[in-house]
C-alpha cells in the first residue's frame, strides 16, 4: 500500500508538466513533433524527480524501506535515458530562427544555439552519468569519487535542462509552466543541499566515539560506538546507517552498514564489518576514542510491530549484522515468537558470535541452522549452499506461510531464497530483504 502511494505521488510530480502543457490554447503540431516534445519533458521532470528517490530522505523511504525507493530510482533513470535520448529525434518540423509570425512554434523548431546548448550538454552527459553508476564496480575509482562525479553531474545535467527547457521549449514559454520548472528544480538543488550540507551539520552536533574494534572473525570485526554528549540514535533492531570514521561529517567517505546492536540493551551500537575496500582494510587499527559521524537510521528489515507468528531469519555471511540485532532485540524484550535462524558461511571460522547466538538459541528457544559451503570433517550441520532444497527442508509449507522472513546476504543467495518462498506459498508482503548495491 505504501509502495502505490509512494509511486502515485512520483507519477503526478513527473506528469504535472505534462499536464499544464496539454491545457494551453496552442495549435497543435504534427504527431512526431508533439510526442517529441512530450518525450523531452517527461525526462526533464523524471531528472528532477529523482534527486528525491536517492536523498536518503526518511519521509520518502521509510514506508518503503531505502532500499525500493533506490532501486526504482535506479530503474526510471534508465527511461529518463530512453526518452531523452529519442527526443530530438522524432521532430519533423524543420528547424529555423525565429519568425515572427510563428510566434507559437507550429511550424518550426529552433536553431538557435544557445536556446539548444543546454539541451545538447545534457544528451551528451546524461547517458555518461548511468553507465558510469550502472558499472562503477568495474572501474577503479572510489565510491567517494564516483559518488561526487554523480552529485555533481546531476546537478549540471539538471541546470542545463532548465535552460534549454525555459529559452527552447514551446509550451515553458506559459509562465505557469515555466514557473513550475523552476520550482521543481529549486527542490532537487534543495535535495542536495540538505544531503551535502544541512545533514552533516546536524551530524557535527551528535558526534560518537569508538569504545572497541573486535575481531569476530577472519576479515571480520565488530565495531562498538557510544554517543558522544548526545542521548544516542533513536532506531529499530533490523536498520542501518551510514557510517563515518575519523573524517569531518562534510566527507563523502561514508558507507552503510547494518546495526547488529539492539535499542533495548541501551546506546550502544554496534557494527559487524568486512574488509572491503578502502574503507574498511584499515578497520583494525581503529583506536578507541576515535570519533565518527552517522546518518541514519535507514531500511526496512524490522520484524517489531508485525502480526506474524514466527520470525525466520536468513542469513550469508556478513549478512548476519542485522539480524543478530533483531535476535537481540528479541530475546531482550521476550518477545513470545517463534524464531528460526538459518546462517550461512563458507568456513566454521567465520560464524560471528557463535557462543552468544546458542545463548539466544537456548533462553530464547531460537532454532539456529548453520550452513557451511566448506565444513571440516565431523562437521554436525549442514553442507552446501542456502538453497532451494534447504529452504524446502527447514520451512516446509504449509508450516511457516504465515511467517516473516528476514533476508540479508549476497545477491545469488537472496534471490534464490526469494523465489522459493514465492514458491512455497509465502506472500511478497511476508518477506523482507535488504542490498547495499545502489548505482
Amino acid at each position: 500500500m505504501k509502495l502505490r502511494i509512494l509511486m502515485s505521488l512520483y507519477l503526478a510530480i513527473v506528469l504535472l508538466p505534462l499536464g499544464l502543457a496539454a491545457v494551453q490554447a496552442r495549435p497543435p503540431r504534427p504527431f512526431w513533433d508533439e510526442l517529441a516534445t512530450g518525450a523531452g519533458m517527461l525526462a526533464f521532470s523524471i531528472i528532477l524527480a529523482e534527486f528525491l528517490l536517492s536523498g536518503r530522505f526518511r519521509t520518502v523511504s521509510g514506508g518503503v524501506g531505502l532500499d525500493v525507493t533506490l532501486r526504482l530510482h535506479q530503474l526510471i533513470a534508465r527511461t529518463a535515458v530512453a526518452l531523452a535520448f529519442i527526443h530530438p529525434f522524432l521532430y519533423t518540423v524543420p528547424m529555423s530562427p525565429p519568425m515572427i509570425w510563428d510566434a507559437s512554434r507550429q511550424y518550426t523548431v529552433t536553431s538557435d544555439f544557445w536556446s539548444l546548448a543546454g539541451g545538447i550538454v545534457a544528451w551528451l552527459l546524461l547517458p555518461v552519468l548511468v553507465l558510469l553508476a550502472i558499472g562503477r564496480s568495474q572501474f577503479s575509482y572510489s565510491y567517494e569519487v564516483w559518488r561526487l562525479m554523480h552529485g555533481v553531474g546531476a546537478a549540471l545535467i539538471a541546470g542545463a535542462v532548465l535552460q534549454h527547457s525555459l529559452w527552447a521549449g514551446r509550451y515553458s514559454q506559459d509562465p505557469v509552466l515555466a514557473a513550475v520548472w523552476v520550482a521543481m528544480a529549486g527542490v532537487a538543488l534543495a535535495s542536495l543541499v540538505f544531503v551535502y550540507l544541512w545533514a552533516p551539520l546536524k551530524q557535527m552536533s551528535r558526534r560518537w566515539r569508538v569504545v572497541g574494534v573486535t575481531a569476530v572473525g577472519p576479515r571480520l570485526w565488530d565495531l562498538v560506538l557510544e554517543p558522544d554528549g548526545h542521548k544516542g540514535l533513536r532506531y529499530t533492531a533490523g536498520q542501518f546507517a551510514w557510517l563515518n570514521l575519523r573524517h569531518s561529517p562534510f566527507s563523502l567517505r561514508e558507507n552503510p552498514f547494518s546495526i547488529a546492536s539492539a535499542p533495548a540493551l541501551g546506546g550502544q551500537l554496534r557494527f559487524i564489518i568486512k574488509e572491503f575496500g578502502d574503507a574498511t582494510r584499515k578497520l583494525g587499527a581503529v583506536e578507541p576514542g576515535t570519533r565518527a559521524y552517522l546518518d541514519g537510521p535507514h531500511g526496512n528489515l524490522v520484524v517489531e510491530g508485525r502480526p506474524e507468528p514466527g520470525v525466520a531469519l536468513i542469513a550469508g555471511g556478513v549478512g548476519i549484522a542485522p539480524l543478530i540485532g533483531i535476535l537481540r532485540q528479541l530475546h531482550a524484550t521476550k518477545d513470545p515468537r517463534a524464531t528460526l535462524l538459518v546462517y550461512g558461511n563458507r568456513i566454521e571460522e567465520q560464524i560471528v558470535h557463535r557462543a552468544e547466538l546458542d545463548a539466544i538459541a537456548a533462553a530464547q528457544g531460537t532454532k539456529i541452522i548453520h550452513v557451511l559451503s566448506e565444513p571440516p570433517v565431523g562437521w554436525a550441520g549442514e553442507a552446501g549452499l542456502i538453497d532451494a532444497a534447504l529452504i524446502k527442508k527447514h520451512f516446509p509449507a504449509p508450516d511457516c506461510q504465515s511467517w516473516v522472513y528476514v533476508i540479508c546476504g549476497p545477491g545469488a543467495m537472496m534471490e534464490t531464497v526469494e523465489e522459493t518462498l514465492s514458491d512455497l506459498g509465502v506472500p511478497a508482503s511476508q518477506v523482507l530483504s535488504e542490498r547495499f548495491s545502489y548505482d
